[in-house]
């Protein structure tokens, strides 16, 4: 179906980074309204920012088949994919080009205290894969909604007994407590609430109207989806806006390796899926969610360790500043490359 938003979607990148200087600019000269609503949170999850998320996840889910969810099964490569680079790769490649850069070609301009603390919040970011803007990336991409689902729901129980052995393996640290507030609230709102509303959301639209209401709903939530990202995005810069214009040069050394590690781990596994001869609505969500971040976890788990001013807290939320473009681009590049991949087989 053409509409407007296909033209919208084409420009996305643009209108991100309008987004994105609007956010520091709000920031800079209303401080305290973003600081409000910055204190909306719960667990280190702030509720403002769920709800838009919420509302970018809510179409992928009206599209879950759970007749479908089986035939996962039956085709594990995708997941098995996904779980080597998420758990095997990406944590160990994070650590070296954050000991790379802030021990050698960094070391000139970042003092040696900082410069741990910059590589304890890359680590952070490496061992927590992507819950919640995994669904918004696999829907930019026309990614399957149930396999997507699948690959979550299980990095997510991985999540649960892995993160911390090996976030403390890497950190040097014997005792790291997860908070599992952060982990288990934004499991339930990114996973389990949207995905229940788009469950009876489906049936009811299957009863009433059969998949043509189903299509019909959700190209009409489309738009706001994209609202929802801009607005996020938005939001996002606002908060940090005085983080980014007083420390410049530390942020800018910060985004360097985190842009190389996730143009590295994408080109890794979609070489690795295309070698696979994975359908292309598998490849792409697999290795976009092998790329991002769940960055609340990170940030949670970088304060508790360091503090709210520390350098690792920085570093987290640079992951969060360079998450969205960095995205962006990659979800381009794939839709670019669709043709790399044979065609998916129906179940």
């Amino acid at each position: 179906m053409s509409s407007p938003l296909g033209v919208f979607e084409r420009g996305l990148s643009l209108w991100v980074a309008l987004a994105m200087g609007a956010g520091v600019l709000l920031g800079s000269y209303l401080p305290d309204l973003f600081a409000g609503v910055a204190a909306l949170e719960w667990a280190h999850v702030n509720l403002v920012v769920a709800l838009l998320i919420w509302l970018m996840i809510y179409p992928m889910m009206v599209q879950i088949e759970f007749s479908a969810i089986k035939a996962v099964g039956r085709r594990p490569k995708g997941l098995l994919l996904t779980l080597v680079v998420n758990w095997l790769v990406k944590p160990f490649t994070m650590a070296l080009l954050g000991w790379l850069f802030f021990r050698y070609l960094f070391a000139p301009w970042v003092d040696a205290q900082s410069a741990e603390q910059y590589i304890a919040g890359m680590i952070l970011l490496g061992v927590a894969p992507c819950t919640a803007m995994v669904f918004v990336w696999s829907q930019l991409t026309r990614g399957d909604p149930n396999y997507t689902l699948v690959q979550v729901a299980i990095n997510d129980l991985i999540m649960v007994v892995a993160f911390a052995p090996i976030a403390g393996l890497l950190l040097g640290v014997t005792d790291l407590q997860v908070p599992w507030q952060t982990l288990l609230l934004s499991t339930l709102l990114y996973v389990v609430l949207p995905l229940v509303a788009g469950i009876l959301t489906r049936r009811h639209l299957l009863a009433r109207g059969g998949t043509a209401a189903v299509a019909h709903w959700v190209a009409r939530l489309k738009p706001w989806s994209m609202v929802g990202l801009l607005a996020t995005v938005m939001l996002l810069f606002g908060f940090q806006a005085g983080v980014i214009l007083d420390n410049p040069l530390a942020i800018a050394l910060i985004a360097v390796p985190l842009i190389i590690q996730s143009y590295g781990i994408f080109a890794l596994a979609y070489g690795a899926a295309r070698w696979l001869r994975l359908p292309h609505p598998i490849a792409a969500p697999a290795c976009l969610i092998g790329t991002s971040n769940f960055f609340e976890l990170a940030v949670a788990v970088a304060i508790s360790l360091f503090g709210l001013h520390s350098g690792a807290a920085l570093a987290t939320v640079v992951g969060v500043l360079v998450e969205v473009p960095v995205m962006l681009s990659l979800v381009a590049l794939a839709n670019r490359t669709r043709h790399w991949f044979p065609p998916q087989q129906e179940s």
